[in-house]
């Protein structure tokens, strides 16, 4: 008989018994079922396990369990189940079930034109209905049924944007070399043109026929895949923006005395994903580093470009499962930006954005540089079997998953840095820490969909309720 399996609960990873073994055995097997899409090469290639390999019964649960969250992390699968089986001569067969899902999905796209929820209630009531966007986002998540990625933006109202994205995983037999493509299209009827009293300022009037931003870039690169998990990006791309004359005069500013700017940006970026699900993880580590490095290019009249600069990103997140249903996650955020002694606002960002101490989602704090702390701990409080829809014969959409999280966070950061330019007076955040504490509600549901509802209270003493698409950590 073999050793029990020891993994985490939520594995599904089933061993039979194999009377004639000895401490190894040898696998003389590899099946698949349930991949009426997915193409098996693709399945083999994300597997440390071959047909011959001889592996020890001891390590044998742990070794599948991190198999099959392989397979289950390509995030085209709504589940998958992993068998070990002897035969008579006591060699193993391995079998991999599979249920796939809806691979080409087209969502509305009906969203608020302002970086969170709460900026766009502190807005006028003409102004906030004025601030919405409309259109289609289409997405294939299982191109050619090679876990390709194809997306489409086709968005009109406040922010019109055309996109066309398509990732491929990796070429040949082992899937080790990829690549990236993209072009995108992005107008704006508004824009935020400084930070005054910590808080981005809109123009006083959108405009009604014209674009104060437009933006343009296109990009390619290689994509050098270990595995699913441990994934490096090389990018180069080409930018090309302009503003209007009316955010020029506002603020010179936004891209340092020019209406319009192109540049080249280099990138490198390594990301090690060990989390056991991506979209809401209980248990692993993520870690990633990004490089990148910009160099404008001069137009034949003007100012002189832009001088280079380079941009340095770290994240780190671990997460725990301290038992009775209770986990915790730490993440850590930090970037900075190196070579230049001046940057136009455009480039200024730090924390209000991708990196983010919850509570404070109308602010922008501007900065050379940042670091964040995140913390939080959750309890799965409901997380019944999967509903059984009776009245959708489609397998692929008649199971509703669903899992709700109750969750205590608390998030703690600091942006600061010379950027190079006469910073206004009213902005108080920059080089002051920033702190929050808070509750939330998180509910985990189809497609790896995530909503969550926080309340949060400032160490500035300002307390707000937002709601989210993604697991903050």
């Amino acid at each position: 008989m073999l050793p029990p399996v020891v993994v985490p609960t939520d594995t599904l990873v089933q061993i039979g018994s194999c009377p004639n073994a000895g401490p190894r055995a040898r696998v003389f097997a590899i099946l698949f079922v349930g991949n009426s899409k997915t193409r098996e090469r693709i399945l083999r290639a994300e597997l440390n396990i071959r047909e011959g390999d001889t592996l020890a019964l001891a390590d044998l649960p742990a070794r599948l369990e991190a198999n099959r969250r392989r397979l289950y992390n390509l995030q085209i699968f709504h589940s998958v189940l992993v068998q070990a089986t002897c035969g008579g001569s006591g060699q193993l067969t391995l079998l991999f079930s599979v249920q796939e899902r809806w691979y080409v999905i087209p969502t509305p796209i009906f969203s608020i034109a302002d970086p969170n929820f709460k900026r766009w209630l502190d807005r006028s009531g003409r102004e906030r209905w004025q601030r919405l966007d409309y259109g289609v986002h289409l997405t294939h998540t299982n191109f050619r049924g090679r876990a390709e990625q194809l997306v489409a933006n086709l968005q009109l109202g406040f922010n019109r944007k055309y996109e066309l994205f398509y990732e491929v995983p990796g070429f040949g037999r082992r899937r080790r070399v990829g690549m990236g493509f993209g072009i995108s299209y992005y107008q704006s009827r508004n824009l935020d043109y400084i930070t005054d009293y910590d808080r981005p300022k809109p123009l006083p009037q959108p405009e009604e026929d014209a674009f104060p931003i437009q933006r343009f870039y296109v990009s390619g690169g290689l994509r050098l895949r270990h595995t699913v998990q441990f994934i490096t990006a090389l990018d180069v791309a080409y930018h090309r923006e302009s503003i209007s004359d009316s955010i020029y005069r506002l603020n010179p500013d936004y891209f340092l005395g020019r209406t319009q700017r192109e540049y080249l940006e280099f990138s490198l970026l390594t990301t090690n994903n060990q989390r056991n699900t991506f979209a809401y993880p209980l248990t692993g580590r993520f870690m990633q580093a990004a490089v990148s490095f910009r160099q404008f290019v001069s137009g034949v009249s003007g100012p002189a470009a832009a001088p280079a600069f380079a941009t340095v990103r770290l994240r780190y997140a671990q997460y725990f499962s301290l038992g009775h249903q209770f986990y915790y996650a730490l993440g850590l955020w930090g970037q900075t930006r190196l070579l230049a002694s001046r940057y136009a606002y455009a480039d200024s960002r730090a924390l209000g954005y991708d990196a983010l101490v919850r509570g404070y989602d109308a602010y922008i704090i501007d900065g050379r540089s940042y670091g964040l702390v995140q913390q939080g701990l959750s309890f799965r409080a409901w997380a019944p079997p999967p509903l059984r829809l009776p009245f959708v014969a489609n397998p692929k959409v008649n199971t509703l998953p669903l899992a709700v999280y109750l969750n205590i966070f608390a998030d703690t950061g600091l942006a600061s840095g010379n950027l190079g330019r006469p910073e206004l007076a009213t902005n108080q955040l920059p080089g002051h820490l920033l702190a929050s504490l808070g509750l939330g509600l998180h509910v985990v549901t189809y497609y790896d969909r995530v909503f969550c509802f926080e309340l949060a209270r400032t160490v500035h003493h300002q307390t707000g309720f937002f709601i989210r698409s993604t697991f903050p950590i």
